[in-house]
């Protein structure tokens, strides 16, 4: 053979030689990765799902609504979808309810009531468009002066509210989250919002380790009116009671409950006004005493609020700022001479611990 036709032998052997190679690495390579897989060895890093708090999400603008408390307005619509409810006390020792709503669809809330001026202090810290039905002479004073974006029923055009006939006025007013973001946009208000939420929710339970024992709590606004909370140990909330009546909704007839209470006790007082009815004042501004109760315990807090459009600071007493447990949240805001209790069996031995502030 030719020296030529050797080189030309001696260069495809080494081509086979080299592609063959290849073949054996890659046959290597799959049984390899194909033994990982059965023994469920899989070498791949895991995808872990970034948990998002579920109570306060989205870009949607809050809506903060007056719900009228008396008794004669029982029950209420919408309260369990609320992520936030204020109760404060009005004239005459009833107390009124602010519920607040972000990216709900709902097609009946109320009774609406009117407005109260130091109600719209917790609209401004959660940036909610605010909801009512008729204003006192200081709420309407206050919604010019801090420019509120408000929608009041009594001037609208009929279709944004509506009476009910299982009620009778002024305990029957409603409305729906459609009509009131209809009106809203009419009005251009900014139906968006950035802002982070008041309470600082987190995705992991939040169990008060060290909190006292709090399976029943009853806070005394005023003599007419006592709200009572009882844990439900089975579904981890609470269910509200007021004047010995369990609070139901309007329409389903389910418990209203909550997974989350804030007590704040600041003082409120009589104003001196014209009209002379009663209407209250409330000394909101500054450091007060309070409790935060969840998953049945209870830890003392701080409450600061430091001007009426910012937002309260919950800290516990080492100063830190409290972790709350991605739920609704209803926040009742008493004298502080109210005779709050709270009780719970402590570690079922029978015992009960009982807490008067």
């Amino acid at each position: 053979m030719e020296k030529g036709g050797v080189k030309v032998l001696i260069s495809i052997l080494v081509i086979l030689i080299i592609i063959a190679g290849v073949i054996l690495a890659y046959k290597i390579m799959q049984a390899k990765n194909n033994t990982e897989t059965i023994s469920g060895q899989e070498t791949k890093e895991p995808v872990i799902e970034e948990k998002t708090v579920q109570i306060f999400s989205g870009n949607d603008r809050p809506i903060a609504i007056m719900i009228d408390n008396h008794s004669d307005a029982w029950p209420q619509a919408g309260l369990n979808q609320a992520y936030m409810v204020y109760e404060i006390i009005v004239e005459g020792g009833e107390t009124r309810l602010m519920a607040l709503f972000k990216g709900a669809d709902l097609e009946k809330i109320g009774p609406v009531r009117s407005a109260r001026h130091y109600f719209i202090d917790y609209a401004m810290e959660n940036d909610a468009i605010y909801v009512h039905f008729g204003q006192s002479p200081q709420a309407q004073s206050d919604i010019k002066k801090f420019s509120i974006n408000d929608i009041n029923g009594i001037a609208e055009d009929g279709t944004t509210f509506w009476r009910v006939k299982d009620k009778y006025a002024p305990h029957n007013a409603v409305t729906s989250t459609q009509k009131l973001l209809e009106s809203a946009k009419n009005k251009k208000y900014r139906t968006t919002s950035t802002e982070e939420s008041v309470l600082n929710y987190v995705t992991d339970e939040v169990n008060l380790e060290e909190g006292q024992a709090a399976e029943t709590i009853r806070i005394p606004h005023s003599d007419l009116q006592t709200v009572k909370y009882e844990y439900d140990e089975e579904n981890k909330v609470y269910i509200r009671y007021a004047r010995g009546k369990e609070q139901t909704d309007w329409d389903t007839d389910e418990a209203v409950t909550t997974k989350n209470i804030i007590i704040t006790f600041c003082n409120n007082y009589t104003l001196s006004d014209s009209e002379n009815k009663g209407r209250q004042g409330l000394k909101n501004i500054g450091t007060f005493n309070g409790y935060y109760i969840t998953n049945g315990k209870a830890i003392k807090i701080q409450c600061i609020k430091n001007a009426r459009d910012e937002k309260t600071i919950y800290q516990d007493m080492n100063g830190n700022e409290i972790q709350v447990n991605d739920g609704n949240t209803f926040v009742n805001i008493c004298p502080t001479d109210a005779d709050v209790e709270i009780e719970g069996i402590e570690d079922g031995t029978g015992t009960t611990n009982t807490v008067n502030e």
